[in-house]
């Protein structure tokens, strides 16, 4: 069940408070966004408050007298819930739903209704439920003692458990559960990263803000037949593709979920083990709505999400999709050195996007010429379980070798194994050929 009942059109009224540091502008920017939430939730937005304050009411957080006001347009609206863009703490939705007599609900459950109505695989669903329960479990109300339970089991007499106590310890073991579950799921997905790892393919991530026209790229990409709507969070679950580039290399193309400003920590929670994909990429292509007005802003709160989810220093390319809706401002591309301007819709700078992609994939890789001791097995190992033996040939010192690496391998080598070879340095064309074998 999800958190907004859709047995009719619910009417809605947004709320957005301009803190300290905030602009009136911004606010009402944030509750563009709001609006569009609430629409793909199925509800209807029927008015809008935005209020000016120095910080949140302990209590209320907007205040008494606000709230007092939006209870006065509630009824004149006839709305049914009323809609916060901040999260509100357990203690002033309790407040603000007995002074407004009905509903009151912030942006992370409205978050969580859109993902619990697109969520479709069983791992998918398990993520949003996870997310929800953390969400409810603190927010659980009773009446104390009143709805004691006496259980004439031997060690249970008394007051017994209150329905809340019930409720509370219920919701705590479906959330272990649900982790459990995850954590198995989690496990194998990694098993199977390991086992693409194995193949020498470079993974290629695709990232961005949501709507931003991700899987509709995927699909231009690689004809991958990702569900592509014009709706946010239309894709919840990764779609992983091979993909061939212009120069022959192989890689693998994944889609992920969207990201959004405020993404709910209950959300970045339970997809932890969707995004590693994230984590381990070489390469991110991040997508962003380049007909968007918001364009920059969406880019800053995608970097915050990859910050918050502890995504490494990894290679990405701008790609400022929907040329054909409209272009970003040539400051905002110029900000960015390897961007591309596409449309995942007509396939305008496909080709432009797939040699940029070329050309990034053999950055990431590096070719290193080392001469490795007869004796030296371990090191031998080593370099066919992580690296491409491109070339290998014995002399006086040695077996000489030009290894291929990723940027991590090539690291991991160089830590492990710098005082054990002779590491000549990256392979420059001379010398050695691709291909001479011992």
């Amino acid at each position: 069940m999800t958190l907004i009942e859709r047995s009719f059109v619910e009417k809605i009224l947004l709320v957005g408070v301009a803190l300290d540091g905030s602009s009136v502008d911004e606010v009402d920017e944030a509750l563009v966004e709001l609006a569009l939430l609430v629409d793909t939730a199925g509800a209807q937005v029927v008015g809008k408050v935005i209020q000016r304050r120095d910080r949140p009411d302990p209590a209320t957080f907007i205040g008494r007298g606000k709230a007092d006001e939006i209870h006065e347009l509630s009824e004149v609206l006839d709305v049914d819930t009323v809609v916060f863009d901040e999260e509100l703490s357990p203690a002033q939705q309790r407040n603000l739903e007995a002074i407004f007599g009905r509903t009151a609900i912030d942006r992370t459950a409205v978050i969580l209704d859109v993902f619990a109505q697109n969520a479709k695989t069983p791992e998918g669903r398990a993520q949003v439920e996870l997310a929800l329960l953390s969400y409810r479990l603190p927010r659980l109300r009773g009446k104390g003692k009143s709805l004691s339970q006496q259980v004439g089991r031997i060690g249970t007499r008394g007051p017994g458990e209150t329905k809340l106590e019930e409720d509370r310890r219920r919701l705590q073991e479906r959330i272990s559960t649900l982790k459990r579950e995850l954590n198995q799921l989690g496990s194998t997905r990694r098993l199977q990263r390991k086992s693409r790892a194995k193949s020498r393919v470079s993974n290629v991530v695709i990232v961005g803000y949501t709507n931003a026209g991700k899987s509709t790229l995927m699909n231009a990409l690689t004809s991958a037949g990702v569900l592509a709507e014009d709706r946010l969070f239309a894709t919840l679950d990764p779609r992983t593709r091979r993909l061939e580039l212009d120069g022959g290399e192989a890689v693998l193309l994944t889609d992920t979920v969207g990201f959004i400003r405020k993404l709910p920590h209950q959300l970045i929670e339970s997809f932890k083990s969707t995004l590693e994909i994230v984590t381990e990429a070489d390469l991110l292509l991040h997508v962003v709505d380049g007909a968007s007005e918001r364009a920059e802003q969406q880019i800053e709160a995608v970097h915050e999400v990859l910050q918050e989810i502890g995504v490494p220093d990894i290679e990405e390319i701008m790609v400022f999709n929907k040329s054909d809706l409209g272009r970003p401002t040539e400051e905002l591309v110029a900000r960015f050195p390897h961007s591309v301007i596409v449309s995942g819709s007509t396939g305008a700078g496909i080709p432009q996007l797939l040699a940029t992609m070329a050309h990034a994939v053999r950055r990431s890789t590096k070719v290193l010429e080392v001469i490795v001791p007869f004796d030296a097995g371990e090191v031998m190992a080593w370099m066919h379980r992580e690296g491409e033996i491109l070339s290998s040939r014995s002399d006086a010192e040695g077996i000489r070798m030009l290894v291929k690496f990723d940027r991590t391998s090539q690291g991991v080598f160089e830590k492990s194994f710098g005082e054990v070879v002779s590491i000549i340095g990256d392979y420059d064309g001379s010398g050695m050929e691709a291909g001479d074998h011992l």
